[in-house]
Parts: C-alpha cells; sequence; structure tokens
C-alpha cells in the first residue's frame, strides 16, 4: 500500500498538478494540507473520477486538510482532540479496514508558529502539545497508526540548507524541535529518517530567492509511524520534481509503501 502526503497550498490552483500526480504515482491513501477550501468548494468531482473516496475538513481562504483513499473509510474525526475553542481545519483523522486488522491515518497542518513573539507562537506548542496526548492516546490501542502532514518542524540542522539562518525561527527554535522529540519518544518513528540518512532530503523549498534551482530547501513533511506500521515499512520517497512543474506548490509529496492490504 501506497501512502502519502502533500502540502497542495491551495488545492484549486494545483489541482491539474494533483491529477496528473495521482495518475503517475497511483497512491492509495494520500493526506493532503493547506486545501484552502470549505469542504462544499472542494472539487471532489475530478478527483473521485480517478477512482478515489474524498474526506476534508476546510476552511475558508486557509488551513484545510483532506484525505483521498481507493477504499471507503470506516470512520472519520475532524479536529484534534483537546481544546473545543480552536476553529482552525488542521487535523482530520481516518480508519480503514486492512487485511488482518485496522489501520488508522491521521492528516496534520501544524501551525506555522511565526511571528514567535506573538500570540502565534504559544499556539504552535500548545497544539503539538495537544497532538502528543492524542497520539499517545491512539498508540495505547496498539494498532498501526500513521501521522502525516506538514509538521512546520525542521527537526535538526541536517534538515535545512542553512541552519543558521533558521535559528531564530519558529520552525527551527529548541522548544520546536524539544516538542517534536517529544512527540517520537512516545514510540514513533520518522519514516525519512528510517530509511536512511535524511540529510538534504528536503521537502520544501520557497518561492522566493531562487531558492529551487540552489536546492536551498528544508524538510518539515514527516510521516510518523506506530511500531505496528513501522514493522512494515518497505520503502520510503521524496517526489521532489514536482516542485518543477508549473504553478507547483512549495511543499512535495512524501510517500512510503508499508506491506498493508485493503480488507
Amino acid at each position: 500500500m501506497k501512502i502519502a502526503s502533500w502540502n497542495i497550498n491551495g488545492i484549486k490552483a494545483r489541482l491539474e498538478n494533483l491529477l496528473v500526480w495521482l495518475e503517475a504515482a497511483r497512491p492509495d491513501i494520500v493526506c493532503l494540507q493547506e486545501i484552502k477550501s470549505v469542504d462544499e468548494a472542494f472539487p471532489g468531482t475530478a478527483i473521485e473520477a480517478l477512482g478515489y473516496h474524498v474526506e476534508t475538513h476546510g476552511q475558508k481562504g486557509f488551513n484545510g486538510v483532506a484525505i483521498l483513499s481507493r477504499n471507503r473509510p470506516d470512520d472519520i474525526m475532524r479536529g484534534l482532540p483537546g481544546d473545543d475553542t480552536d476553529e482552525q481545519a488542521r487535523f482530520i483523522e481516518a480508519s480503514f479496514s486492512v487485511k488482518g486488522g485496522a489501520l488508522r491515518i491521521a492528516c496534520l497542518y501544524l501551525p506555522n508558529g511565526n511571528p514567535v513573539d506573538t500570540e502565534k507562537y504559544p499556539y504552535k506548542l500548545a497544539w503539538m502539545e495537544r497532538l502528543q496526548r492524542h497520539a499517545a492516546s491512539r498508540m495505547a490501542f496498539e494498532e498501526a497508526f500513521i501521522l502525516a502532514g506538514d509538521y512546520n518542524v525542521i527537526p535538526g540542522p541536517e534538515d535545512c540548507h542553512d541552519p543558521a539562518s533558521w535559528a531564530q525561527d519558529a520552525l527551527f527554535l529548541p522548544q520546536t524541535r524539544q516538542a517534536y522529540r517529544r512527540l517520537l519518544s512516545i514510540g514513533l518513528t520518522d519514516a525519512v529518517s528510517a530509511n536512511g540518512d535524511a540529510a538534504g532530503r528536503y521537502t520544501f523549498w520557497d518561492y522566493q530567492a531562487g531558492a529551487w534551482p540552489k536546492n536551498n530547501g528544508i524538510r518539515i513533511d514527516h510521516m510518523l509511524l506506530s511500531p505496528e506500521s513501522a514493522d512494515r515499512l518497505r520503502s520510503v520517497a521524496i517526489d521532489k520534481d514536482t516542485r518543477s512543474w508549473e504553478r507547483p506548490s512549495d511543499h512535495v509529496p512524501v510517500m512510503c509503501e508499508i506491506d498493508y492490504e485493503f480488507a
């Protein structure tokens, strides 16, 4: 089974690219972030024509997440638990029947946190704490569980072209990286790192200052696997060629091949 994550940076602007990529890559499940669309305006018909079921948790103009899947999920949860006042559409979770049991996949768009001297950074850290609590509750079931998405976290110096230039950014501050390590410490595996040296394997290149042709990238899109999923991991790929397409997203897809089959 191929499971992918892609911050699409606006589904309407990037729909044609998504459709071309879906036909070429043929993933079984796709987690999309930053769809920037309300649910009723999401262009699901074109995606469904390629054989995908579509579930969204949208928001007008920004944020928004979606899960595309070859099989219909058994259940869907929208919104990250732990704060009933949080109205930002950043989390959707689905459970699928697979041979031998169940597979639960969460798609997330973690807050950016900049500028750090505003309320945005405490919100980011609080969101990460909620994410850790929720992930730990899922891990307690000892079932296959995958947390995929745009984390807006640069895990270490090897995950950016110039660590010094990111030193004061919310994506790379020590508190951010510590929160990410605490998330991993509950037993989750970073799929890209587990598949070999992650140095230079970027997933984001800014539109500004020639970042893409200079390969001035960062790795902020991650797929974290429970032990039950990590044991079945076969391969990981970062589809960086999509960054060179016309009207590209500034992120590229990350895709894992995992030894599962839909039931």
